[in-house]
């Protein structure tokens, strides 16, 4: 994910709102869903497997892949593999534009009013930083705030993961048997990732473009600049916050009305059964997938920014 530039004042109204950053990143993230779905799919199925995956020679482990990923599928054709990697796709899209409009329509929000409320006192602390300190920050709070999408990263997460529990079910039959509590399954870890999780993200590219590239005005960036500095940002917050990521899945593929399952208990049984490393599980696609999907996400938030701005 990408950061935008958040140094131009919010503003507008709705309609300048959706104009903006949110407009765009609805149009972004539909388009997003339609090329990195799979490898979020990928991802998600290596956290909730609970097997070594890594076990035996080179042949073993693609074999033992290949069956996590593809379950039932695994000995189908191409092109059913590929279509197989694309369940729940309109969890994913509404939960991704959403996602998108909250984090990067929202971050700049959060940041206009911390300069407004804290501006001196951030001044103060962190001097010639403050301008990188207030973007992490308000990446942090936005971040955090997030888990009000969480329902619907449960069904995405579901519909990845552990299908058949979904199957003969309806919306409606899901809320009432899983109940608020359930649907919010997973609150506590999420907010532990995304605090620090979105701090990386926006602070990543605030650092890079202050002190790697030296810029005062991170709206002089170049379009290099911003990708790398894009990169940076996101590829450490994956890291970072892929051990509670793998907690947060398999508390959230639990079956439909199955007993909660706390990040405790969660944590103590992977660490048991599969080592510290199982907390690393998915983190390599998920790295691999980042770069690309750093540049269309920024280029193509940018462009469509641009494209429905309002005429002057």
């Amino acid at each position: 994910m990408v950061a935008p530039s958040s140094d131009t004042k919010s503003g507008g109204g709705l309609e300048g709102l959706f104009r903006g950053h949110a407009g765009a990143a609805t149009m972004a993230g539909t388009l997003e869903i339609a090329f990195f779905h799979p490898f979020d799919t990928i991802a998600k199925r290596l956290m909730s497997d609970k097997s070594n995956v890594t076990a035996g020679t080179f042949g073993e482990r693609f074999a033992n892949a290949n069956k996590v990923i593809f379950k039932e599928k695994a000995d189908a054709a191409l092109t059913t593999k590929v279509a197989y990697l694309y369940p729940g796709s309109l969890y994913a899209v509404t939960y991704k534009v959403l996602q998108r409009v909250y984090k990067f329509a929202g971050q700049p929000i959060v940041k206009d009013k911390m300069d407004a409320t804290v501006g001196p006192f951030m001044k103060d602390t962190f001097g010639t930083k403050s301008k990188m300190m207030t973007e992490s920050l308000a990446g942090s709070l936005i971040g955090i705030g997030e888990v009000v999408l969480l329902p619907l990263d449960r069904l995405k997460v579901l519909s990845q993961t552990n299908e058949a529990t979904l199957k003969s079910k309806s919306l409606a039959q899901i809320i009432r048997s899983e109940g608020f509590r359930g649907m919010y399954a997973g609150t506590a870890v999420t907010m532990t990732r995304n605090a620090p999780g979105s701090f990386c993200l926006f602070g990543g590219a605030a650092f890079t473009k202050d002190v790697i590239f030296g810029l005062e005005d991170y709206r002089s960036a170049t379009f290099a600049q911003n990708i790398a500095a894009s990169t940076v940002g996101s590829c450490l917050s994956i890291t970072v916050t892929n051990p509670m990521d793998v907690i947060k899945t398999r508390i959230q593929n639990k079956d439909i009305g199955s007993k909660n399952v706390s990040a405790l208990t969660v944590l103590g049984e992977l660490v048991k059964a599969e080592g510290p490393s199982g907390l690393l599980k998915g983190v390599t696609p998920k790295v691999l997938a980042s770069a690309p999907k750093l540049v269309f996400a920024y280029t193509m938030t940018e462009y469509f920014k641009k494209l429905i701005a309002p005429k002057k």
